[in-house]
């Protein structure tokens, strides 16, 4: 079994979507290996969006991923877990992402587009490493 990170960020949390998101992927046949609701602290923020930090949106983000509780969890799944996870959220912009998707099915803007999914091997080795210490 192969691992990748998941955020759903707040406006999922807000909008009460965590269990139907989760169960999704479990219908998938993927399996929750780990899972915790939690207010990301900035610093934490800032080294996720490190790649970001140039970019002129990227305190949005921080301030976005860091108002309120996000459930950050680690999706177990095949080789291509990551590849499965980042197809059943939908493209980035919610208006682009097809109906059955995540962002498709419950997305409405940009900015707040409901989930996070690494987007490799790597990303997810080093996203796990940064919100669950203990897995690695």
């Amino acid at each position: 079994m192969k691992r990748t990170l998941i955020i759903l960020k707040p406006d999922a949390v807000e909008r009460g979507l965590v269990g139907e998101i989760i169960a999704r992927f479990e219908r998938r046949g993927l399996t929750l290996a780990a899972g915790e609701l939690r207010v990301i602290p900035a610093e934490t923020a800032q080294q996720h969006y490190a790649e970001h930090a140039e970019r002129p949106f990227f305190g949005e983000l921080v301030d976005f991923i860091t108002r309120s509780p996000s459930f950050v969890a680690v999706i177990e799944g095949p080789d291509d877990v990551w590849k499965l996870v980042r197809a059943m959220m939908g493209t980035t912009n919610p208006a682009d992402s097809a109906p059955g998707t995540i962002r498709g099915d419950f997305g409405t803007d940009l900015a707040e587009n409901l989930i996070h999914g690494s987007d490799g091997p790597e990303a997810a080795a080093r996203e796990i490493a940064l919100f669950f210490p203990g897995l690695v």
